[in-house]
């Protein structure tokens, strides 16, 4: 039996009283690029991170590949937001790789040739081999982006979370990071991102979660990326999605 690659169920996370997220059920099939969309406060990185157990959550079931969070941790890739990363500790790109690799070295085992040799394949794949000496800060934000997606490869996860990779990024690093996560899917491994650019979603996408604190829609691209759809979760926000050049 096929087990989905994400199972939620009444998923709810509040702050101080506040709601952030409320009640969100769904179930996501492997092989599948999902975008969480919603407007600013909408809690997409808030459902993120409470799904991944990375915050607590009030109540609610989730299971990833048909197991319990902590039972399948190995398997999933997350790549925070850029903001979230402290740029200045000093590493290089290759040891920021490296790391991808500890969920799967014995206890105590330190990276060796093998690993070595296998991360600098995953800087190749994202373009940024030839900055494998360079400390981490010195790159531009593109860059690193790259070396943390290259991180994520090197776990080799079937489930791979990032919230807002895009933010400060050049365009040529962004479709670098995108035909990569198309790659993913079409190896069956499943990708859930956090995105805020509407007039992207339709090219990026298969599926689409969208959250306004609550599920407002999920399911393919055509299906959610509606007028009406949309609507209900941007509440006034619809004629700057026109602005951006969002055709439905």
């Amino acid at each position: 039996m096929l087990h989905p690659a994400i199972f939620i169920k009444d998923l709810h996370v509040s702050y101080y009283g506040n709601e952030a997220v409320k009640d969100v059920s769904l179930s996501v099939d492997p092989g599948h690029l999902v975008g969480i969309i919603g407007p600013n406060g909408a809690g997409k990185s808030t459902f993120l991170k409470a799904m991944l157990q990375l915050i607590p959550r009030d109540k609610g079931e989730v299971q990833v590949l048909g197991h319990e969070m902590k039972d399948v941790r190995q398997k999933i890739a997350y790549v925070p937001q850029r903001n979230d990363i402290d740029w200045d500790f000093p590493i290089t790109v290759l040891e920021a790789v490296l790391i991808g690799t500890y969920p799967h070295l014995r206890l105590f085992r330190r990276p060796k040739k093998q690993e070595k040799q296998w991360a600098m394949e995953c800087l190749q794949r994202v373009g940024m081999q030839e900055f494998s000496k360079r400390q981490i800060g010195e790159l531009s934000g593109g860059q690193q982006q790259r070396v943390f997606l290259a991180r994520a490869l090197a776990q080799k996860a079937e489930l791979f979370c990032l919230d807002e990779p895009f933010v400060g990024v050049d365009i040529s690093s962004e479709e670098t990071i995108v035909n990569i996560l198309k790659e993913l899917c079409l190896q069956g491994k499943t990708v859930i991102v956090v995105h805020h650019d509407l007039s992207k979603a339709n090219d990026y996408f298969d599926k689409l979660i969208l959250l306004n604190k609550e599920l407002i829609g999920f399911g393919s691209v055509r299906d959610v990326f509606k007028p009406d759809v949309i609507e209900k979760a941007y509440k006034g926000h619809f004629s700057f999605m026109n602005e951006m050049g969002v055709t439905m």
